[in-house]
């Protein structure tokens, strides 16, 4: 044993317990063979900050979503790509309203839950990986923070071009991010100054996940300004058409295909 997380499919595990908790189907992680165990997530970052955080809300219906959520889903047209479904809560809500919405997302126990709650359309696969299915969309939501997809500088470029290969004419990709840079606290603010010094973006935060014995490999996950995102998105086939950060420092970026 050398304390090491064995690396696995951490959030479809994690969601899976999380629902089982919620609805009692299925397994639950119980404390003393007795009472539900909450199901948090844990985050580890690469200067050793390990954050924890309750996983019910990848649950929660539209009642308990925040206002910047529904704003989002009002924004949508024609067909939608939900990347990074989760448990589906986004892609239920307009399946619900009648929009024809496929979720997409790497984790195969994520896809199980999110099918077992009603989500038709279903894809396992990266962005990327599901450009050669020859599907096309009008829009492309990263909601719960998944602007973080973007990851960086390398990874954007690469990503933009995807999701314009996926797009129709006039297609639209609606992003929620968060601007890092208001925080004083000396531990994020030394690990901004830690990432510029290595030539990354101040919030370009370096994560792996864990639940219970599993762990993720190291990934990027991009925590940005408006400002820095508008410059990733400079010179793609997308422009930078709209940002709402009426809740800031959460914001949505709205980007139209050129």
């Amino acid at each position: 044993m050398n304390g090491e997380p064995t690396i696995g499919d951490v959030f479809g595990e994690m969601i899976r317990d999380a629902y089982a908790v919620r609805t009692g189907i299925g397994p639950r992680p119980l404390v003393g063979g007795r009472l539900p165990r909450p199901v948090i997530e844990i985050i580890e970052r690469d200067d050793g900050l390990v954050n924890g955080a309750p996983a019910e809300h990848y649950l929660d219906p539209p009642e308990h979503w925040q206002p910047y959520d529904h704003r989002a889903v009002n924004r949508v047209h024609g067909r939608v790509l939900d990347i990074g479904v989760g448990a589906g809560r986004i892609a239920l809500h307009l399946q619900e309203r009648g929009v024809p919405v496929t979720g997409l997302d790497t984790s195969a126990g994520a896809l199980r839950v999110s099918r077992h709650r009603g989500v038709r359309d279903l894809v396992l696969g990266s962005v990327d990986e599901h450009v050669a299915d020859g599907r096309r969309y009008d829009t492309f939501l990263l909601l719960g923070n998944n602007l973080g997809l973007f990851e960086g500088r390398e990874r954007a470029p690469a990503l933009l071009a995807a999701l314009a290969a996926l797009a129709r004419p006039g297609a639209q990709i609606i992003a929620h991010g968060t601007d890092p840079y208001g925080t004083t606290d000396p531990v994020h603010t030394g690990y901004h100054e830690l990432n510029r010094r290595r030539g990354r973006l101040g919030g370009q935060l370096r994560l792996r996940l864990r639940y219970r014995l599993l762990g993720t490999e190291w990934f990027d996950y991009l925590v940005c300004s408006v400002e820095e995102f508008a410059e990733l998105v400079h010179g793609s086939p997308w422009r930078l058409a709209d940002v709402d950060d009426r809740d800031h420092p959460y914001y949505l970026a709205t980007l139209r295909l050129a």
